[in-house]
């Protein structure tokens, strides 16, 4: 098996900032069905310790594929890619609604055999307060004659 082309290199790093709004958890539950009080019910998170009503951690984590496209936007029409899946992701604190969240996404190593780069991945709030982790994994293709 030969090499495939990979545009990126170690060190690459691309970031993606966005404020969670009320509306984004919204969506996300609409979406997803998971309407759990945890998310949707203010009254009931009162009680608990956060006080407030939490951002899904999956909606947080989904913000990575964001900076994962824009590492590559520029190469897309010469290097087509996937993503390949996510490994070791961790929720490692809370996001609430109105927070400003924070992706680093920075090529950390390239397997140019199988066309696969891995990235760490690393999410904070506005405090810089870590909030997810996790490593993704891009998939190069070579074009089919």
């Amino acid at each position: 098996m030969g090499c495939v082309e990979v545009p990126l290199k170690v060190g690459d790093s691309q970031v993606f900032t966005k404020t969670i709004s009320e509306s984004d958890v919204y969506m996300f539950a609409g979406i997803t069905g998971d309407f759990s009080p945890f998310h949707t019910n203010a009254e009931y998170m009162k009680k608990t310790e956060y006080g407030q009503r939490l951002v899904h951690g999956v909606l947080t984590f989904a913000l990575s594929s964001t900076a994962s496209t824009l590492i590559h936007q520029a190469y897309d029409e010469e290097y087509p890619v996937v993503s390949y899946g996510y490994d070791h992701v961790r929720f490692t604190g809370p996001v609430f609604m109105g927070d400003t969240i924070t992706c680093l996404y920075v090529i950390d190593s390239i397997d140019y055999e199988t066309g696969k780069t891995v990235a760490k991945v690393t999410i904070t709030n506005q405090h810089g307060d870590v909030v997810c982790v996790c490593d993704h994994i891009l998939k190069y293709q070579s074009f089919v004659d």
